[in-house]
């Protein structure tokens, strides 16, 4: 492995990896926007997750993680960073660095998880989905809130949502 780091990919190398990073992307919009739908198209039907406090079928999970990010929290921001991506044929090891922030109601505090995702993923009919994620927290803080969004400097700005009222909904196909 380490011989070909650094290595140019081929084209359908650098296809796959982006088909990949796509399906990253979809589940952390899914998780943000309070959407089951875009976190189950992100996962094959008998995928399994393991999130700590939930242990099981990743389709049930999506159903339950809205609801209960809904609860807890206002807003939710899971940042992606870099994504290692070791594919063998049909199948594929990521590893993907995380910092989800998270803030409370009423914004008077956030907290911040900073962790990653270690997924298997595998290739069927030309679609790459997870088939399982394992959930690795390296720390996490929980620290008080200045909200500025209704300030001067901020005030004009159209605002987030975890719901379909998020202005991403009129530009981006949902699911």
């Amino acid at each position: 492995m380490s011989a070909d780091i650094g290595a140019v990919p081929g084209a359908q190398v650098t296809a796959h990896r982006e088909a990949i990073r796509e399906v990253l992307a979809v589940h952390s919009r899914g998780l943000d926007r309070n959407e089951a739908a875009l976190i189950k198209s992100a996962y094959w039907p008998e995928a399994e997750v393991d999130y700590g406090a939930f242990k099981g079928p990743a389709h049930q999970f999506a159903d339950l993680v809205g609801p209960a990010l809904a609860a807890a929290y206002e807003l939710t921001q899971h940042l992606l960073g870099q994504t290692f991506i070791a594919v063998d044929g049909n199948r594929a090891c990521t590893e993907t660095y995380v910092h989800a922030r998270h803030l409370l109601h009423g914004a008077g505090e956030e907290l911040a998880f900073a962790g990653r995702y270690l997924d298997q993923l595998e290739l069927r009919q030309g679609h790459w989905k997870i088939l399982h994620r394992l959930v690795v927290m390296d720390w996490s803080l929980r620290q008080p809130v200045r909200d500025e969004r209704r300030g001067e400097a901020f005030g004009a700005l159209a605002k987030g949502s975890a719901n379909r009222e998020d202005p991403s909904h009129a530009l981006l196909p949902t699911s």
